[in-house]
């Protein structure tokens, strides 16, 4: 058999215009395997699913991959006027074309080239599980919402066309699927079917994702593109074996930084100090200028050879030592002691038309609280009434004293958008040290940034001066994996109230506090 991989890329570059977003990045993965890509917004995920999936094409290096290659459009690639049916029966063409031309061979089995291409076509249609095909577009439909659906695309909403989009690709099963944030558009349900899908594919999948719950789930190796230090890098195992190999990585960083500068101090006391210290000044003995002179001379000689040698060290330590590791998001404050704690927040009788119905929620000062729901059962509504944004209809909205509340909404808006991230942001750790923003950006107004860079200045902004009681709407949506990760460390450490609503499953999966459930036209209680 060859041991040519079966997707194999090599030395991948590609660059927009004066921005290089690859710059030789190779990646194999042979059938069985699941590729999930890791790093920071803007590293090239989507870029490099593009090169091998052969939408785009590189601008150097070498790529080999199978010929049914299947790429998830973020747009159906079908006119309006479509219907779903369209989209099923061009997904299930190459399996019924197969199926025919088998048909059509089974009589001439004596021939040895019909029998040749019997074979390999017997050979493609286990590997698409043809036998199976009917059935498995009645329960992709199923497990992604769409059964019973037969509507022009025009009439179906994003997500929904999403979801029709990615059922096509399942259907086709094809050898090599490249999937580019599959999961959004779909409820835990839907996302729980694709997980056990794609588990029990034979082929090959990429996937680049910020739901790490799927990652987790699915994924047999993880590929890190950051190129902040050592390149890219590939990970045996799932999101979980990803962490625990990245916190030890950060481990040896901070001892190999904390040993290089200690080595470096050394070095600098020894060439500046220490062996100029060491001099031959003492008078002379006995009148012996001879003896005098050559043994100064030994000795100056001696200490010459150290100077140089640590200052050649020196120099060498320098140029190669490795960066101080970037600081993790962390809160300015400190927790608030046992002793302070008071009630902070308290809604009773709250209601606010169809979107919201509290009988009672009370808020203490060193309170943890998610907030779950489906959309539509009012999380963000609940949030902006705690903050004070909203008023309700009825019922009463209680803010203890000196209570100051902070509220990170998903869509935020700054009152002057002519201002910059730097004029906004007063932390002691720079912006792009934070990992919230680059530093090309920290000095362009607001309101020319994206909606994701808004929320992570202002997410910023609340983790320069934390309030009393902090409100997080979707908090690690617009993060990187690694940001949302370092967020949620710092939370735990947050001064005051921290409420949170999210359909993060990782974050919720590994919430400690208490949660509270809103379902559309249910009133919430507090829970004890």
């Amino acid at each position: 058999m060859s041991n040519i991989p079966f997707l194999h890329a090599q030395n991948l570059v590609k660059s927009y215009g004066a921005r290089r977003v690859l710059d030789g990045v190779s990646l194999s993965a042979s059938p069985g395997q699941r590729i999930g890509l890791v790093g920071e917004n803007g590293v090239g995920k989507s870029t490099l699913l593009r090169l091998l999936a052969g939408v785009e094409e590189p601008d150097d290096g070498r790529l080999q991959r199978p010929v049914d290659c299947g790429f998830l459009w973020q747009e159906l690639p079908f006119a309006f006027s479509a219907t779903v049916q369209d989209v099923l029966d061009d997904a299930l063409s190459d399996i019924r074309r197969v199926k025919a031309r088998l048909d059509e061979l089974a009589g001439g089995l004596d021939d040895e080239q019909v029998l040749q291409e019997y074979g390999d076509l017997l050979d493609w249609a286990q590997d698409h599980d043809l036998w199976d095909a009917d059935r498995r577009a009645e329960l992709v439909l199923a497990g992604l919402g769409l059964s019973g659906e037969n509507r022009e695309l025009g009439t179906l909403s994003g997500g929904q066309r999403s979801r029709l989009g990615l059922a096509a690709l399942l259907i086709r099963r094809p050898a090599a699927m490249l999937l580019d944030e599959p999961t959004n558009h779909l409820d835990d349900e839907a996302v729980g079917f694709l997980e056990r899908f794609l588990v029990a594919l034979p082929g090959t999948v990429v996937i680049a994702s910020h739901d790490r719950v799927f990652l987790d789930e699915v994924c047999t190796d993880v590929v890190d593109l950051d190129p902040a230090r050592g390149g890219v890098t590939r990970y045996g195992g799932a999101y979980s074996g990803y962490l625990e190999a990245k916190r030890l990585e950060r481990v040896r960083w901070e001892q190999q930084y904390q040993q290089e500068q200690d080595e470096l101090k050394e070095l600098r006391n020894a060439v500046d100090v220490t062996a100029r210290a060491v001099n031959h000044h003492r008078p002379m003995k006995d009148g012996n200028k001879m003896s005098y002179d050559r043994h100064g001379g030994r000795v100056q000689k001696q200490i010459s050879r150290r100077v140089r040698n640590a200052q050649q060290r020196l120099d060498e330590l320098t140029g190669t030592q490795v960066r101080k590791p970037p600081a993790p998001l962390r809160f300015a404050a400190q927790l608030t002691s046992a002793g302070d704690e008071r009630l902070a927040l308290r809604l009773k009788d709250v209601r606010l038309g169809n979107r919201l119905n509290v009988d009672e929620l009370q808020v203490s000062s060193s309170e943890r609280l998610m907030i779950t729901g489906p959309n539509g059962a009012g999380k963000s509504t609940l949030l902006k009434v705690l903050a004070g944004r909203i008023t309700p209809d009825v019922g009463v909205v209680h803010q203890a004293s000196g209570i100051r509340v902070g509220l990170l909404e998903q869509d935020v808006v700054f009152p002057d958008l002519t201002r910059t991230a730097r004029q906004l942001y007063q932390g002691e750790i720079s912006l792009p040290q934070l990992g919230l923003l680059a530093r090309k950006d920290v000095d362009r107004p607001v309101g020319e940034l994206s909606i994701g860079q808004r929320r992570r200045v202002a997410l910023a902004m609340l983790i320069a001066n934390p309030p009393e009681v902090l409100l997080l709407d979707e908090p690690t949506n617009h993060l990187s994996l690694s940001l949302a990760e370092e967020l949620e460390d710092a939370l735990k450490s947050a001064p005051g109230a921290v409420v949170i609503a999210s359909h993060d499953r990782w974050l919720r999966r590994n919430w400690e506090g208490p949660e509270l459930s809103l379902v559309e036209g249910r009133p919430l209680c507090q829970v004890s």
